[in-house]
């Protein structure tokens, strides 16, 4: 029971009770708990409720039904709204676009208990008839039902790639050695089945140690000789096993790697790589690329995309590592809405041996998220110079995450931009835009001088909600044109820019920085999610701005300021 599963069942109880009509000051009160615990570092289970007490915004009432949870894994609070809601109704709760009281209308009103019967009455026109719905609140709700039914089972990257270990660590305590197969290894930032090749030389003998263990659940029918498919039952995961004799293991990986665009191209004598690499010996990935005549093609860029025509004329790009990388930017603290301070996050960041740290708290507009008014952002200031003086070399860089408002201003004066190093200019709010009228926005962000880094372009949370669209190609343009760099915001829940856009940023000119929008210390962590990103558009080290060791950022921040002043 981590603080992140208390936090998740406060929420819910939060939701069922503004469901349920009970006192708003109470459902306020559980509201504001979520936002003050999101902070806290320190393991909920380990703290005495006279310590739970004592954090801000949390009084005797929460702090007992956290205790409560804490020691038995659920409070009777939350159990008694939940024994009185139907299951469906729950399931409900979690679905963007529509909150607690119209989905208590839909269930008082029309009956609506589950996801299927919401969508038959909102595709019946039931659901526009509602007082406080109309069309356009409907058609909003088949949208939403309709992404979260194609998302079902999926997974990020980043869950997939701990699941699969935990997949990999099972079979080898039954002698069945296994890697990754399919998107998981061209490190797709979705992944629909968790797929693995199986060495095995007996393929009907690993079947029955497979199905020997209790953490899988066959699904026969849809199972082969060669291949079994169930799921990993904890986790209701699509799992799927591909058994490989020892003699065929690298034609499997390629066969099973790449997409079908990589796999069906002709290379040689009008052969596909499907074909040659069925045909050709291989000794190792490496050895096959090589002997049709290619550069080796690392299994993430095997989309069909221009890694082929690459590899033919022995240009592939050398890929950004992670060694690559000397400074993170874009972060935020206990200044807007982080978990940790400047200074936790400045030393924690200097720890892992980066030159320079960018804070980005949130600007003013964001006031759900304690953005910083012009008072607190001469404080924040004067705090960085504290500290770039206590730990010179090592430097933090003052910017901010700058709303991007409807018409696409910035949402500070242009004296109050003059006053940071950097700026990253993100859209945050009014999200409901078509296609022209996002582009429009964002180009008049790129257009402000101030602007030094466009942020999460599209606004998307992948498997949770749909980015605005924009026009991609006018808006890297614009950037090429303003000298803009792009952020690859690192979240997995974000991986925004799209690695489908990165190589066409490249060709264009425009640096991309790879950013975690980390809103604490671990969140360090989410670059290495920026970096397969960026891998697989086939970013460089030197179209990644922050590979830029601390003497360029600095210069290239100066540049800009600086013209910034000779063209007021």
């Amino acid at each position: 029971m981590d603080n992140r599963s208390i936090i998740k069942q406060l929420k819910l109880q939060a939701a069922l009770m503004e469901l349920h009509d009970e006192n708003s000051f109470k459902i306020r009160g559980y509201q504001n708990a979520v936002f003050n615990l999101d902070k806290i570092e320190e393991p909920m289970v380990e703290m005495s409720l006279a310590d739970l007490e004592g954090i801000e915004g949390i009084g005797k009432g929460i702090a007992g039904t956290i205790h409560e949870i804490a020691t038995h894994g659920s409070s009777k609070a939350i159990n008694d709204l939940i024994s009185t809601t139907p299951e469906g109704i729950i399931e409900l709760l979690d679905m963007k676009g529509i909150g607690p009281k119209k989905i208590k209308v839909l269930w008082k009103e029309l009956g609506i208990e589950s996801g299927h019967e919401l969508k038959e009455a909102a595709n019946s026109g039931l659901v526009a008839k509602l007082k406080g719905f109309g069309e356009k609140t409907q058609q909003s709700i088949i949208d939403a039902l309709a992404f979260k039914e194609a998302n079902a089972n999926k997974l990020h990257y980043a869950e997939a790639e701990v699941l699969a270990n935990q997949l990999i660590d099972a079979l080898a305590k039954i002698d069945l050695k296994a890697s990754y197969l399919g998107a998981l290894r061209r490190k797709l930032e979705v992944v629909e089945e968790i797929q693995l090749l199986v060495e095995a030389e007996d393929f009907d003998h690993a079947e029955e140690k497979i199905n020997a263990l209790n953490e899988f659940e066959q699904h026969v029918k849809l199972s082969g000789p060669m291949k079994w498919v169930g799921q990993y039952k904890e986790y209701l995961t699509p799992v799927s096993f591909l058994f490989s004799k020892k003699q065929d293991w690298v034609k499997n990986q390629l066969l099973y790697s790449a997409s079908s665009k990589h796999l069906s191209t002709r290379i040689i004598n009008n052969k596909t790589l499907k074909e040659l690499a069925i045909t050709a010996p291989q000794e190792s990935e490496e050895a096959f690329y090589s002997s049709i005549g290619m550069d080796f093609i690392v299994p993430e860029l095997r989309e069909g995309v221009f890694e082929l025509e690459a590899a033919k004329n022995k240009a592939l790009p050398k890929l950004v590592e992670m060694t690559d990388l000397k400074g993170i930017l874009h972060n935020h603290s206990t200044y807007s809405d982080g978990k940790n301070s400047l200074r936790e996050m400045a030393l924690y960041c200097k720890e892992l041996g980066y030159e320079y740290l960018g804070m980005c708290d949130h600007s003013k507009s964001a006031f759900y998220a304690n953005g910083l008014k012009e008072d607190r952002i001469l404080k924040q200031h004067q705090e960085i110079d504290e500290l770039n003086a206590e730990l010179a070399p090592f430097k933090i860089f003052k910017g901010i995450e700058s709303d991007i408002l409807y018409d696409g201003q910035l949402d500070y004066a242009d004296d109050v931009l003059a006053s940071f190093d950097f700026i990253v200019a993100s859209i945050h709010s009014q999200l409901k835009m078509n296609k022209q009228k996002a582009t429009s926005r964002l180009l008049t962000a790129i257009e402000n001088p101030y602007t030094t880094i466009l942020g999460h372009p599209t606004g998307r949370l992948l498997l949770r909600r749909e980015g605005y669209p924009i026009d991609h190609k006018a808006v890297i343009d614009h950037c090429a044109k303003h000298k803009v760099v792009i952020e690859i915001n690192a979240n997995p829940w974000r991986l925004d820019l799209d690695w489908r856009w990165v190589h066409y940023a490249i060709e264009k000119g425009v640096m991309l920085s790879i950013n975690p929008d980390a809103h604490e210390k671990a969140g360090y962590h989410d670059m290495q999610y920026g970096l397969l990103t960026g891998r697989k558009g086939g970013l460089t080290a030197e179209m990644t701005f922050n590979a830029l060791p601390l003497s360029k950022i600095e210069e290239h921040f100066a540049s800009r300021k600086s013209q910034v002043k000779a063209n007021a």
